[in-house]
């Protein structure tokens, strides 16, 4: 089996829109919440989200193409621009064949469906926009990705709710491995900030309602947490076989050596109270990576802040790394980001990258009353310098999913 590598990042999200900016904001603990602007939520219980700043799609491609893709679709592909620029990796004809995309998406382009469905209740079926289906389609960001760059090795979305980013992630892993595909432009893009997606989280349960005074959510691991905000953006990360990279002398940022994929098996939208399935996945990303509990410096939680989640993630992680959890950094940038969907997936993945690359973790805010059940090391309020060789991400969706990845420090 191949080595998988890491060479190129890029991403558009709440608190940044290139990943230095990320990376910086969330190093410092910077929120990306913030009353909502794309639509009027007036009427709405839920006022607040974490919303991508100043992003002009015109800037990333021509305005034709703009008016013709969703936002999902534009953040993934500024996302994917940037990640390709880093790596340097060049997409041609003779290797054409040889690069995947596999760009995933919870929700698609649910803006897109939503204004059709309006258009069509208001004037008639006559007046849904031609564009509609590829606007909503879950892959399109991934179709038209690959289109864009000329990308005609495998090109699909992986659809497991929350967790899709990181199992998009991991299915390029697999391909690169099995020596299918030599590189691959992965990660997940998600804009679900719109009066059907707010209204439809909120009538769960899930989100908080701090419309007022917003600055404390969302808590991931506090007591007093009361659901998670909605965020969104794209995360792309270019993943590529060790000779591959080696041979055209790409800078190698992490290596990605472990990946699991299961299924609570227990209810379309409640983790498993035990964290069975959460466990097993970690479980399983450290096994496939041959990496020991006491091995790992880094967890970056899924952390959703909701009262379920963070609990049964917690006996996850304990579950499967034993009394080593009470020694390991974790936290959830979702305090920050707020929740991306299957973007978020990404996002955390490259978080990790990071945090390998310049040895800090960073923070979970807001948490200031830490929860009797949550009592691991969740870093609160402050980023924490420290040696990182070896960080997992986690990733768990309604469904029952539950998606890990490890990632190492490169040496060769």
């Amino acid at each position: 089996m191949k080595r998988v590598v890491v060479t190129g990042m890029g991403t558009l999200n709440p608190i940044g829109n290139s990943v230095a900016e990320s990376w910086q904001n969330a190093v410092n603990g910077v929120s990306g919440v913030g009353p909502i602007t794309l639509f009027d939520s007036s009427d709405l219980l839920v006022q607040i989200a974490a919303e991508v700043k100043n992003f002009n799609p015109i800037q990333y491609m021509e305005a034709r193409d703009a008016r013709r893709q969703d936002r999902f679709e534009q953040l993934a592909s500024a996302a994917a621009q940037e990640a390709l620029e880093q790596s340097g990796l060049k997409i041609q004809p003779e290797n054409a064949a040889r690069v995947a995309v596999i760009i995933s998406s919870a929700t698609g382009g649910l803006s897109t469906l939503e204004a059709g469905i309006n258009d069509m209740t208001a004037e008639g079926p006559r007046r849904v926009s031609p564009f509609l289906i590829p606007m909503y389609m879950s892959n399109g960001a991934a179709g038209l990705v690959a289109i864009r760059h000329g990308a005609k090795g495998p090109a699909f979305s992986v659809a497991s709710a929350c967790a899709s980013g990181a199992d998009g992630i991991g299915q390029a892993w697999l391909l690169i491995r099995a020596g299918v595909v030599d590189s691959a432009l992965t990660g997940a893009s998600d804009a679900s900030i719109s009066k059907i997606g707010v209204s439809g989280f909120d009538r769960l349960g899930a989100m908080s309602r701090h419309n007022e005074d917003y600055s404390m959510t969302p808590a991931p691991f506090d007591k007093n947490r009361d659901g998670l905000v909605m965020g969104e953006g794209a995360g792309i990360l270019i993943l590529e076989s060790l000779e591959h990279a080696e041979a055209r002398g790409a800078e190698i940022l992490a290596e990605l050596v472990g990946y699991c994929s299961t299924s609570d098996a227990f209810h379309i939208t409640a983790p498993a109270e035990d964290g069975a399935g959460g466990s097993a996945a970690i479980a399983g990303a450290l096994r496939m990576a041959g990496i020991a509990a006491d091995q790992v410096d880094y967890i970056n939680a899924h952390g959703t802040a909701t009262g379920l989640n963070d609990v049964s993630e917690t006996r996850a992680i304990k579950a499967a790394l034993g009394e080593t959890a009470y020694d390991i950094p974790i936290s959830s940038t979702k305090s920050m980001t707020g929740h991306m969907m299957g973007a978020t997936g990404a996002l955390e993945a490259i978080f990790c990258v990071k945090a390998i690359r310049d040895g800090i973790v960073p923070p979970t805010i807001h948490l200031q009353t830490p929860d009797p059940e949550c009592d691991l090391d969740y870093i609160p309020n402050e980023a924490r310098r420290r040696p990182v060789r070896v960080a997992l991400s986690n990733a768990f969706g309604f469904g029952g999913h539950n998606a890990v990845l490890a990632f190492r420090a490169f040496s060769g």
